[in-house]
């Protein structure tokens, strides 16, 4: 009686039977060391997912430092799918776990990046943003 109370309160604190599905995601924050993981709803929102992961970050000391900004941010699926996921997305719906966190360029950076001369296609701008980032 005891074994069995002592498993029905232990189910209840995992979450285990409410009826939600969770999954276990990997976000890979550009520039950072490590991937950060966590377990979401399918339904939450993509918004919530980066509110979140920003909020990992932070408490976890990493660096660059990010800001906590969500609009600031992009979030991609891992594999080869070139759009950004919108923010009104639930995370589920993308059908991935695994997911590259991104902070979107600054207009300005991008003017002075394209305008200097040889530098005119996309290629040489992503390079040289990658260097940027990487380098605060």
């Amino acid at each position: 009686m005891a074994i069995a109370f002592a498993q029905k309160t232990k189910s209840k604190k995992c979450g285990a039977g409410d009826g939600r599905n969770r999954i276990l995601i990997t976000v890979n924050v550009l520039g950072s060391a490590g991937p950060l993981r966590s377990v979401v709803d399918v339904g939450e929102l993509v918004a919530s997912v980066i509110a979140n992961t920003l909020r990992s970050y932070a408490k976890e000391g990493r660096l660059p430092v990010l800001g906590s900004n969500i609009d600031d941010f992009f979030l991609y699926c891992a594999h080869a799918q070139c759009d950004a996921l919108s923010p009104l997305d639930t995370i589920g719906s993308s059908g991935s776990r695994n997911f590259v966190l991104c902070k979107k360029p600054n207009e300005e950076l991008v003017k002075q990046v394209l305008d200097r001369k040889g530098s005119g296609n996309w290629k040489t701008w992503l390079n040289k943003s990658f260097k940027m980032i990487s380098s605060h």
